[in-house]
C-alpha cells in the first residue's frame, strides 16, 4: 500500500472517508474530481452548533437552558477560526433563527434524556482521537461526542457515545467500532461499551466491545486503506454500488448504473403506491 503513495503523500482516514470507501467507489472518485466548493447551509451547521452547545451544557454552572447554550455556542464559533465562522457572521436573520431553533431542539432532547453527569463519571466531550502508523504516513482520526468512565489498569471501563438524530443506520455502528479501535490502540485498553444515542427516539443502541469486533474493524479499516490508495492511483477500477445516495451524487447525470437503479426504485415506489390506493 505504501508503495502506491507518492513520496510526499500521506493517507488520512476518518469514519466519514471509511463510509465513502465502503459505499460507492465511483461516487467517491467523482466527488474527488469535482472538488466542489463547500457551501455551509443551516442543516449542515446545526449539528455542529448543537454538539458545541451540549459540550458547554455538560460543564455548565447552573441550569443548562438549551437556547441559551445554543446562543453561547453560536457566539463562541463566530469569534474563532472555525469553518462555520464566516457563515455565522454573514447569514441572514432567517437562517440564524432557523439554526437557533433546530439546534435548540437537539440540545433540549439531549438534556431531557440524560441525567446530570457527575464529575465522578469523568464526562469528556468532543474528544479527538489520533493514531499514527507507518512513521506517520498513515493517520487514523476521529472525534467522539461523549465518553463516560475510564479504564482501571487493564480493566475496560470507558463508554463511547455518539449522538444522532433521525433513524438508526448500520453505518452508525461501524462509526462507533472505528472509535473503539482508535481508543484501544491509543490507550492500550478497549472501551467497555459503545452506544449510539438517538435524540429523536430517546433511545440508546449499545454494543459491548469484544475482541472479535475489534478484529473485524481492523480488517475493514485495512481493506479501506488499500482500496483508497489503489483507486486514487488508478490501479483498480471503482466499484459501483447504487443506493438512495444516487439522488444527490455529482456523477448522476452521466452514471448509467445510478440512473437505472433510480428508475427501478421509482417504478417500485409507484407500484406500491398504486396498490395502496386500490379499493
Amino acid at each position: 500500500m505504501l508503495a502506491d503513495l507518492a513520496p510526499d503523500e500521506d493517507l488520512n482516514l476518518s469514519k466519514h472517508l471509511l463510509m465513502r470507501i465502503h459505499g460507492c467507489e465511483a461516487r467517491l472518485l467523482a466527488e474527488d474530481a469535482a472538488d466542489e466548493k463547500f457551501v455551509v447551509t443551516v442543516p449542515i451547521a446545526r449539528g455542529t452548533i448543537a454538539h458545541k452547545a451540549v459540550e458547554l451544557g455538560i460543564h455548565w454552572q447552573g441550569e443548562p437552558l438549551p437556547l441559551a447554550l445554543v446562543d453561547e455556542a453560536m457566539a463562541s464559533l463566530s469569534n474563532t477560526d472555525h469553518w462555520l465562522t464566516d457563515f455565522l457572521q454573514t447569514c441572514s436573520n432567517a437562517d440564524r433563527s432557523e439554526l437557533r431553533s433546530t439546534a435548540g431542539d437537539r440540545v433540549a432532547k439531549f438534556f431531557e434524556c440524560f441525567p446530570p453527569l457527575s464529575a465522578r463519571w469523568r464526562p469528556v466531550t468532543e474528544s479527538s482521537q489520533i493514531v499514527d502508523l507507518a512513521d506517520g504516513r498513515i493517520r487514523l482520526r476521529g472525534k467522539v461526542d461523549l465518553t463516560l468512565g475510564v479504564a482501571r489498569g487493564n480493566q475496560a471501563g470507558k463508554v463511547i457515545i455518539d449522538l444522532k438524530t433521525g433513524a438508526p443506520n448500520a453505518v452508525h455502528r461501524d462509526d462507533l467500532r472505528f472509535y473503539a479501535l482508535l481508543d484501544t490502540i491509543r490507550v492500550g485498553v478497549p472501551p467497555r461499551l459503545v452506544a449510539s444515542f438517538y435524540l429523536d427516539l430517546g433511545e440508546a443502541r449499545t454494543e459491548p466491545v469484544t475482541e472479535a469486533i475489534l478484529d473485524a474493524t481492523v480488517a475493514r479499516t485495512v481493506d479501506a486503506a488499500h482500496r483508497l490508495v489503489s483507486l486514487r492511483a488508478g490501479a483498480v477500477e471503482p466499484a459501483f454500488r447504487p443506493s438512495y445516495a444516487c439522488r444527490w451524487c455529482v456523477a448522476r447525470p452521466t452514471c448509467a448504473i445510478g440512473q437505472e437503479w433510480l428508475a427501478d426504485d421509482d417504478d417500485l415506489v409507484g407500484d406500491l403506491t398504486s396498490q395502496s390506493d386500490a379499493p
